[in-house]
């Protein structure tokens, strides 16, 4: 096995690393606590559904939450995305079977919508942004559900689903966003904003992978979903089986260290992102997104006639970053967030994506904007320096 120790992780969006006192938290629940939060009938069992209870409330308190109830443990975002989408379609088939999304959503949501029948795909501006009155216009009466992400995986763009949550419920339609890489990086309220169903993954914000949840709206109005899995009652029979009591402790304690640090954290990738895109901005490279409303902690970058791969191969000894989402690099065809943007082929496969996170330091970003620099001074197109 390589040895990457000695690399700079600056792929935060593909995933987090663990935090120290996540695990501290779930380690009791591998060994001594090791109980089935559904067998209550003995100490074990309480024990581990008295764990789970209270991290369904920190997560819930995480969203803004009515309810702690609200919230249903799943496998990650991908598995809440599937269930929002495909759960509301299947139980509100009465009332109609037509889905509006956008054209730069996750593939956990456009893949989905493939084995739908009836969806609209709104298009995005060159920043990534969607345009209410599109969707507006794209609404017909057999619309049930607006699905938009609160901000994208590859640019950063943060939508304003303020806004789409609004004429969502003006117009009697549910509302779900994938705030996966929102969640623990920018305040979401799902009050607040109309979220009728939002999904969301502990992975992205230093907690452990392999569970995610799906919150879903208890009241005004109280959303039904049509569970796709069956065989036990967990998770309100919305999503049976045996509960991951580690993951999920972790998952709580990863949304309680986001509620208070998420703030401070902004503050430095907004300082450390600003001073990545101004170095390469004025040396010729592009700023994929919204210039302003953006994650802080995501960087996308595009150097016109140098090959993206061939910058991340450069620095792989030094830096590890990515070309674009880690649900689409393992094939050569370029990002669709980026060619919905407006990009041609050449420009998408010469964009690269930076993410920072928690363990980023000063010291990092200097060295990141060195490894690039002078990469792409070697590859041929010009030399920054920050």
């Amino acid at each position: 096995m390589r040895n990457v120790t000695h690399l700079i992780y600056a792929d935060y969006n593909a995933t987090t690393p663990l935090d120290p006192r996540v695990l501290d938290a779930m380690l009791p629940y591998f060994t001594e606590r090791f109980g089935n939060a559904s067998s209550i009938d003995h100490p074990y069992g309480h024990d581990a559904s008295v764990a789970v209870e209270a991290a369904r409330t920190q997560i819930a308190g995480l969203i803004g939450a009515r309810q702690s109830s609200e919230i249903i443990f799943t496998s990650g975002a991908t598995e809440s995305n599937n269930l929002a989408l495909m759960g509301v379609m299947g139980a509100y088939a009465d009332r109609g079977d037509h889905i509006i999304t956008s054209t730069t959503e996750h593939k956990a949501v456009l893949d989905t919508t493939k084995h739908l029948k009836n969806v609209t795909y709104i298009p995005v501006d060159h920043q990534g942004r969607v345009s209410i009155s599109d969707i507006e216009a794209a609404i017909t009466d057999r619309t049930i559900l607006i699905s938009i992400m609160a901000a994208n995986n590859e640019i950063g763009t943060v939508l304003d689903i303020n806004a789409v949550g609004q004429l969502a419920h003006d117009n009697n339609i549910l509302f779900h966003t994938d705030a996966a890489q929102a969640v623990g990086h920018i305040p979401i309220d799902v009050q607040g904003m109309n979220i009728d169903l939002l999904s969301c993954s502990a992975h992205k914000m230093c907690g452990p992978k392999g569970i995610g949840a799906l919150y879903i709206r208890g009241v005004r109005p109280r959303v039904r979903i049509q569970p796709f899995m069956y065989g036990g009652g967990q998770e309100r029979s919305m999503r049976p089986g045996t509960l991951n009591v580690p993951g999920i402790v972790g998952f709580g304690k990863a949304a309680e260290i986001a509620l208070h640090e998420m703030a401070s954290e902004s503050e430095r990738f907004q300082m450390w992102s600003s001073r990545i895109i101004d170095t390469f901005t004025r040396a010729g490279a592009i700023h994929n997104g919204d210039p302003d409303k953006r994650l802080y902690h995501t960087i996308s970058l595009t150097f016109p006639g140098i090959d993206g791969k061939a910058i991340i191969n450069h620095i792989s000894d030094r830096i590890a970053i990515s070309a674009g989402s880690a649900c689409t690099t393992q094939t050569v065809q370029p990002s669709h967030v980026l060619l919905a943007l407006g990009m041609d082929t050449e420009e998408a496969h010469s964009t690269i994506r930076i993410g920072l996170g928690r363990f980023t330091t000063t010291q990092d970003v200097v060295d990141i904007i060195d490894a690039v620099s002078t990469a792409v001074k070697e590859l041929g197109m010009f030399n920054a320096s920050g």
